[in-house]
């Protein structure tokens, strides 16, 4: 066991351990190409917390903003075709500017990579690299939101032109929420819509649409502004059109669909429902970069949490003392929990990245899914860590100026885009319940059966994961192991997780078998439960295993036992939930059960001391935290103290 002391203040930065866990965090030897320039860029003035904006000013900053930002991109056409700088881009500046979060992402993946995408045909992007028109992406309507593939935007083939009339038939076809306003500039659009030719609906295609000029909104575009919502406002808008004549090179063509002069459609893909996705598929991309904007906000939660919790002091247990309130454990555990599960985060995070960037035809629909459950994951675990370091930072964190009152709201967009959480999950595990094998994982990765007498009979079970000793060969003896010795062990907690996996698709089956004959609805009501909890399941030991990979690539031995016990700890309270399970099933004994708030005890001891060294690894610019009160040794009185021309300023949005 470490002794455990905590000094007041802030501890300075520039650790070695820290620095070491910083480079496995951050991809290595790629970590300057990945994440060096949206780390510098965010240290600037220009992007410190702005007081006493209006929401319509704090939107202009954001694109005023956007501007500065796409000065910093050699290639804004080669941003959008390298997944692992535009998710990285999203993790830098979604700490400090939300705003701005929901711009880029928007304009450099949706809006620029569908066009990157597509065939060129020539096409000139220069004023869409340049910022000279803004782009926003149009795909889900007012009543089709969740079910895009009931879309009514039609675009109809004009024989005579060559071209197309875009237009929105119903109210609930109004295009909902992109950021269509003329604030920000000049803007065009992707708009997704049913291409029909002679009455015939060929599916969903992309179409090339400029909404405005310098003097406004063009004719044959509507806009309406909607109200104010949670976050760092966007101007949110209704969008319509009214017959729009678009050319014919406005069609985003490629190998799911390319129309001929004379109105054929021709297309690798055999239904309307795939061209679809594949027209939209830049949304998967999205999935990438909602996840990634919501963890760094985690982390950035995180670092101010922690470097308060250091410099913020409370009476201590001697007459006239002080100590950090990091000292008790009810404050440092609950920030442990949410350290282990932001580097488990982190780290499934890169492990997908790389998934997605490797794809191929033949594993793009696993691809796919994988993305879409730990995005969901991802954005959920970020909500719940932000809410938990706000309310550690108590009355202080609620100023924005503190950096860390706004990150909730701001993840609740992430949660909802690029697909709702609950819904993508609900289409993983419709698919998961039969089309995956969660067996294969307890056999790949989980110990086999722990030896103790209070291990039940259990001849119909599978062979249960078991504590370290045990013999490979079966009905060897086993070596006795003490519970405590098992639950330090995170490939025994690992296998565990596998186990809970497998238990939760084991009732999945059963249930959908077991439904209502000829009604759809009611069989799958009774089996969305259980397949939910498979799903939950199976992203925690995703990043389970994404964790325990790190660790094994650690080489300082302070590193590699910080990580090795950040799994631990990650383990230990996702098992908190499965254990009646687990225990009825034979893979736990009575004696783990009981062990369990030991063994957390144990690993909150390891970790405690290491506290700012395990967020200084999250590797923000003193700049950024010099900026943020809570962050950098004071409160929020600093800014009352600061004359209002230090406030910083933001240049002026280019012409």
């Amino acid at each position: 066991m470490i002794a455990t002391t905590f000094e007041a203040g802030p501890v300075a930065t520039g650790h070695p351990v820290a620095d070491h866990l910083a480079h496995l965090l951050f991809e290595g030897t790629g970590r300057e190409r990945t994440h060096g320039t949206w780390r510098r860029l965010i240290s600037g003035r220009e992007f410190s917390y702005r007081p006493g904006l209006a929401p319509a000013e704090r939107t202009a900053l954001s694109y005023d903003r956007l501007r500065l930002l796409n000065d910093t991109v050699d290639d804004p056409v080669r941003l959008a075709a390298d997944p692992h700088r535009l998710a990285a881009l999203h993790e830098w500046i979604g700490p400090v500017d939300g705003g701005l979060t929901t711009l880029a992402s928007i304009h450099y993946n949706l809006f620029l990579g569908s066009l990157v995408d597509h065939d060129d045909n020539g096409r000139d992007l220069s004023a869409f690299t340049t910022l000279q028109q803004v782009g926003t992406f149009l795909c889900t309507e007012l009543e089709h939101g969740n079910d895009v593939a009931a879309m009514e935007t039609v675009a109809v083939f004009d024989r005579a032109s060559g071209g197309f009339h875009l237009h929105t038939p119903t109210p609930g076809a109004q295009k909902f929420m992109p950021n269509t306003s003329t604030t920000g500039g000049p803007k065009s659009a992707v708009v997704a819509a049913r291409l029909v030719v002679d009455g015939r609906d060929e599916g969903v295609f992309l179409f090339l649409t400029p909404l405005g000029d310098r003097s406004g909104l063009l004719p044959g575009v509507r806009v309406r502004p909607l109200p104010d919502r949670t976050g760092t406002p966007v101007d949110h808008a209704l969008t319509a059109f009214d017959h729009k004549w678009l050319p014919r090179e406005a069609l985003l063509e490629a190998a799911h669909g390319r129309l001929a002069p004379d109105g054929t459609l021709t297309s690798t893909l055999g239904n309307r429902r795939k061209r679809l996705l594949r027209s939209i598929n830049r949304v998967t991309m999205g999935k990438l970069c909602m996840s990634a904007g919501t963890l760094g906000m985690a982390r950035a939660a995180l670092t101010i949490a922690v470097r308060y919790a250091h410099s913020r002091l409370v009476t201590g247990p001697r007459p006239g003392e002080r100590i950090p309130v990091a000292a008790h454990r009810s404050h440092h555990g609950r920030l442990l929990d949410a350290l282990a599960t932001a580097y488990a985060m982190t780290f499934l995070h890169r492990t997908v990245v790389d998934r997605f960037a490797a794809r191929t035809e033949e594993d793009r629909e696993e691809v796919e899914r994988l993305t879409a459950v730990a995005k969901g994951w991802i954005t959920w675990q970020a909500r719940a860590i932000t809410t938990e370091c706000r309310e550690r930072c108590g009355a202080q964190g609620l100023f924005p100026a503190n950096g860390i009152s706004d990150l909730a709201s701001n993840i609740e967009g992430g949660i909802t885009a690029e697909g709702d959480n609950l819904v993508i999950w609900v289409k993983a595990a419709a698919e998961m319940v039969f089309g995956h094998d969660a067996t294969a994982r307890t056999r790949a990765g989980a110990p086999t059966a722990p030896n103790s007498s209070a291990t039940p009979s259990a001849p119909n079970r599978p062979a249960a994961p078991c504590a370290p000793g045990a013999p490979a060969t079966p009905g060897a003896p086993a070596t006795p192991a003490t519970p405590g010795a098992a639950l330090a062990d995170p490939a025994f907690l690992r296998g565990l997780l596998a186990e809970a996996e497998a238990i939760w698709q084991a009732r999945a089956r059963a249930d959908l078998r077991d439904g209502p004959a000829g009604d759809p609805v009611g069989r799958w009501n009774g089996t969305s439960t259980a397949a939910l909890e498979m799903v939950s399941a199976h992203a925690r030991l995703q990043a389970a295993d994404a964790l325990i990979a790190a660790s094994e690539r650690a080489t300082d031995p302070t590193a590699r036992f910080l990580l090795r016990s950040l799994c631990r700890l990650f383990l230990l309270r996702r098992l908190r939930d499965h254990t009646g399970d687990l225990l009825a099933e034979g893979h736990l004994t009575a004696d783990h059960v009981r062990a369990l708030p030991r063994a957390l005890d144990s690993v909150y001891d390891d970790l405690a001391p290491h506290l700012m060294t395990l967020v200084d690894a999250f590797d923000f610019p003193a700049e950024m935290l010099s900026a943020i009160p809570i962050a950098s040794g004071g409160t929020i009185v600093r800014t009352l103290e600061q004359p209002a021309e230090e406030w910083p300023l933001v240049s002026p949005a280019s012409p």
